[in-house]
């Protein structure tokens, strides 16, 4: 216990800071793509899946591509200003999502939020380096990633239950959970020492795209990150494109009764009043999982080479994945999240590790902070996939105007006075089927569970690309 006490107070005020960042981002990004698509008459915005796809793509992917440049900036401002900036534009841009309707109006508002993310994320990990020692350094560490799934485990609750009242209190919990930060870091926050340097700011940036450049000569590297882009599409579909499935082909009314049957006091917080589970409380036993089980998995997978626990790890999780849209069952999604927490599990920190051992000595630093830009194109891509594909494949809205089509009934146009419920009832009204009928007979005519392939594949080309490019790359 005395190496609790070796930490600096700025090191527990920024673990601090990090636990209600992580609960303000996942506490709308677990719950953004359903806001984004669900119908205009439940509060939500009515976007198509192409909308959600480009706007959840776009800014995710400039969250993790900016900071290669922010980080420059901060080093010259300071870690405190910097991080007041960042927390002003989390928090109007909360406020502003919560008000805006227009696709145009939303993204900007989104924009800012992803703004304040970039600018945030390589500060706060600075900070957590500044304020350990070699010493406090690993469990240091420890503690911080800690604070990160915790808050990515109670922001998706909270706002899960305050949605049952309104969209509205999901954007105000955000929002508030970073009014905390400002205040933390007004009242408490103690500037890191800084590095010694007599570079300025022009001289910073063009040494970041020397860096760049110098990195990019690597081309086994180079080859290794855009195969890993692989991985993070895969995985960011667990965000983007789960949430909506779930609303959309699911019944979670029979999981909720499962509970209920073992433990109504748990139903009761799992689930709604309606007795149906939200989707955004299924897709937080990622998080749950991960908590319990990740330092189990760790130390499974420590003796391993890092380049076999990634295969492993991201094969695993592409059989999870897949399974998540096989079916229509909620009880299999259940299943499938625990598979692919699995192999997140046993990959994920693995690359991180693996890129800290082939970078060379005096370039862990750049090396290590190129390692953001596969996570910058797997969300862009996560965003065509899930916007694109998903519609053209598995939108039950995009469906429900084939079935139209084919019956040669005209398609009503979806607006705020006919919006995707509307049409939803009309089709059953024309078919002469209950809700559930509809789904049924739609699933069964038109197999939106197929975009599983597309999933799976994602995964098993990068498992398959990892093991040439261990075989004939590496080689030894």
């Amino acid at each position: 216990m005395n190496i609790f006490k070796k930490f600096p107070k700025t090191f527990w005020v920024a673990n601090t800071a990090e636990l209600f960042e992580r609960w303000s981002w996942y506490g709308l990004f677990n719950v953004l793509a359903v806001y984004l698509t669900d119908p205009l008459d439940t509060g939500a915005l009515g976007f198509s899946q192409v909308e959600k796809g480009m706007l959840m793509g776009i800014i995710s992917s400039m969250v993790y591509f900016l900071p290669v440049f922010t980080g420059a900036v901060s080093d010259k401002i300071g870690y405190k200003k910097s991080l007041l900036i960042a927390f002003v534009l989390y928090f109007i841009g909360y406020l502003l999502m919560g008000q805006m309707t227009t696709y145009s109006s939303v993204f900007i508002a989104f924009g800012i939020v992803g703004l304040g993310a970039a600018i945030f994320k390589p500060i706060i990990s600075a900070t957590i380096s500044k304020t350990t020692t070699k010493e406090t350094s690993s469990i240091g560490f420890g503690i911080f990633y800690m604070m990160v799934n915790l808050g990515a485990l109670i922001g998706p609750f909270v706002a899960s239950k305050l949605r049952e009242n309104s969209w509205d209190y999901v954007f105000y919990s955000s929002a508030a959970a970073i009014g905390i930060n400002i205040l933390l870091v007004l009242f408490l926050y103690k500037e890191p020492a800084k590095d010694e340097t007599k570079e300025n700011f022009s001289e910073s940036v063009k040494k970041i795209f020397f860096n760049i450049v110098t990195v990019f000569k690597d081309w086994k590297f180079i080859l290794f990150l855009l195969l890993i882009v692989g991985f993070w599409t895969m995985y960011m579909q667990l965000f983007f494109t789960l949430p909506v499935f779930i609303t959309q082909w699911m019944d979670t009314t029979v999981l909720y009764d499962a509970i209920d049957k073992v433990s109504p006091f748990l139903a009761s917080i799992i689930g709604t009043p309606e007795g149906v589970v939200a989707p955004e409380m299924v897709l937080n036993f990622d998080a749950l999982f991960i908590v319990i089980f990740q330092i189990m998995i760790s130390s499974l997978v420590m003796k391993w080479k890092a380049i076999n626990a990634m295969i492993s790890g991201i094969f695993v999780a592409a059989v999870g994945l897949g399974l998540m849209f096989m079916f229509n069952s909620p009880f299999f999604v259940f299943l499938a999240i625990l598979i692919f927490a699995f192999g997140e599990m046993a990959s994920s920190p693995k690359i991180t590790e693996y890129i800290g051992h082939i970078a060379p000595k005096n370039k862990k630093a750049m090396y290590m902070g190129m390692s953001f830009l596969p996570v910058a194109g797997g969300n862009f891509l996560a965003g065509i996939l899930s916007g694109n594909v998903y519609g053209a494949m598995s939108d039950k809205i995009g469906i429900i105007k084939k079935e139209f089509a084919k019956n040669n009934w005209d398609v009503p146009e979806i607006n705020a006075n006919f919006t995707q419920t509307d049409l939803t009832n009309l089709a059953c009204e024309k078919l002469g089927m209950s809700q559930t009928e509809l789904t049924s007979h739609l699933w069964n005519s038109y197999n939106p569970d197929n975009i599983w392939f597309v999933f799976t594949a994602i995964g098993l080309v990068t498992v398959f690309g990892l093991i040439a490019y261990n075989k004939f790359i590496l080689k030894k």
